[in-house]
């Protein structure tokens, strides 16, 4: 610690800008280049949901705000302070109202964004401004203050915990690769009826075993809804599903109870990875227990859908849904975390400027209910997927509670890299 230099960020950075302030609507297309926002940010990471992208005049136009891979870009508005390094799969991009700094070759680009998300936000915090709406801006940032190591042990404190970070977001990956999985499979069953398909053809159905196969009958039959498998009916979704509402006040929570409000809620996505603690709660809120299903009812265009890795609460904004027999979790979750429902929810929705949808509708979306031994088979693959899902969550808690243990230790010297690599060996 003691070889560490005291430096303002200004002195060390190549160059420290903000991107684009103005209008932005008019600007954004379907495809072109992407365009980040301060909801992509996140602590050491970009997150691709909702990104936006902008044609190539308008990027062309706005130089300053231009991003290259290993660009630090931080939150100004909403939640200041927060950093990541802009990666390698966005060679190409732009961004709206954030710091943008260009490391150069005194920095690490990793080891900056650590630095800024930890050790950097009492001055962050002391530097907001702005009574409505609260912002950190460029030029409190040229002056942030560090404790600034040679460039080789950046670097190998950047790998250190970076080692950690980059398991998080494979488990992310493959959390959504497991998604996509789940998702194609109910499409086959109860969307396409591929089985039956196969088998009014005489062929044996794809990716099943023969005992599994025998399930699925062999012809269509007419209903209000089209051609449906023989033997199986129209019903509603609330036949196999319920909303449980297990309200509970404040003063009955345990300390540390999980707490799951709609802003830890990410958009199409069940990983529900995101949780905070009860302990600042001051109303009512829900209890609800680990592989329930939560959807969020203000705003459902969001598609702010997921099954609980926890047990916990949420707000009452937040429906709690579970199905009414074991065998029909895995129709109930693909049909609750559908496109097709939550187009449903948006378009009942009630309320202009926070629509807001409720169990007694989403109750009469009208489904395809099959046999129940097809549903329980359904259901065995849904809860092994489910199940890997959720296990990939609480390891990567385990891993971003020793990252953040092990941050502020060596960002201050105090911790040598040689001993935290024998800590994560």
């Amino acid at each position: 610690m003691a070889e560490w230099r005291q430096v303002k960020l200004a002195d060390v950075a190549d160059e420290i800008t903000v991107g684009f302030v103005g209008p932005m609507t008019s600007e954004y297309v379907d495809r072109g280049i992407p365009f980040l926002r301060s909801m992509n940010i996140e602590p050491y990471r970009i997150n691709k949901n909702d990104l936006k992208y902008v044609g190539k005049a308008f990027h062309e136009r706005i130089q300053k705000s231009r991003l290259r891979p290993g660009d630090v870009v931080i939150v100004r508005t909403g939640k200041p302070g927060v950093a990541a390094v802009v990666p390698e799969w966005l060679q190409e991009a732009n961004c709206s109202d954030l710091v943008v700094v260009r490391p150069g070759r005194k920095l690490d680009p990793r080891f900056l964004a650590y630095y800024i998300n930890s050790a950097a936000q009492d001055h962050i915090d002391a530097h907001i401004v702005g009574a409505v709406q609260q912002h950190f801006n460029i030029g409190s940032a040229r002056e942030l203050r560090m404790a600034l190591p040679e460039l080789e042990e950046q670097r190998a404190i950047a790998r250190i915990l970076g080692t950690l970070d980059d398991k998080i977001e494979l488990n992310r990956r493959m959390n959504h690769s497991l998604e996509a999985l789940a998702r194609a499979l109910f499409q086959s069953w109860f969307v396409d009826f591929d089985p039956v398909t196969a088998k009014a053809a005489g062929r044996q159905p794809i990716g099943m075993t023969a005992e599994t196969a025998r399930l699925f009958p062999a012809s269509f039959e007419d209903s209000p809804l089209g051609p449906i498998p023989k033997g199986w009916r129209v019903g509603r979704l609330g036949e196999i599903a319920e909303n449980l509402r297990r309200g509970v006040p404040p003063a009955d929570l345990a300390s540390g109870t999980a707490y799951i409000a709609l802003e830890h809620m990410p958009r199409r996505c069940i990983a529900l990875d995101d949780w905070s603690q009860s302990d600042r709660v001051a109303s009512n809120k829900f209890r609800f227990q680990r592989g329930e299903m939560l959807f969020g009812k203000l705003r459902p265009y969001f598609h702010k859908v997921g099954v609980a890795a926890v047990d916990g609460v949420c707000s009452t904004d937040i429906l709690v849904i579970t199905p009414t027999h074991e065998s029909w979790f895995g129709l109930t979750l693909g049909h609750v975390s559908s496109d097709q429902l939550v187009q449903y929810a948006d378009s009942g929705s009630t309320g202009t400027k926070m629509p807001r949808t409720s169990w007694h509708d989403l109750a009469r979306y009208e489904i395809v209910i099959p046999s129940e031994p097809v549903a329980a088979a359904h259901t065995v693959a849904s809860r092994a997927i489910v199940g890997r899902i959720s296990a990939n969550i609480h390891q990567s808690s385990t891993l971003a509670s020793l990252r953040d243990a092990l941050l502020p230790r060596l960002l201050s010297g105090e911790l040598h890299v040689s001993d935290a690599e024998k800590i994560i060996a």
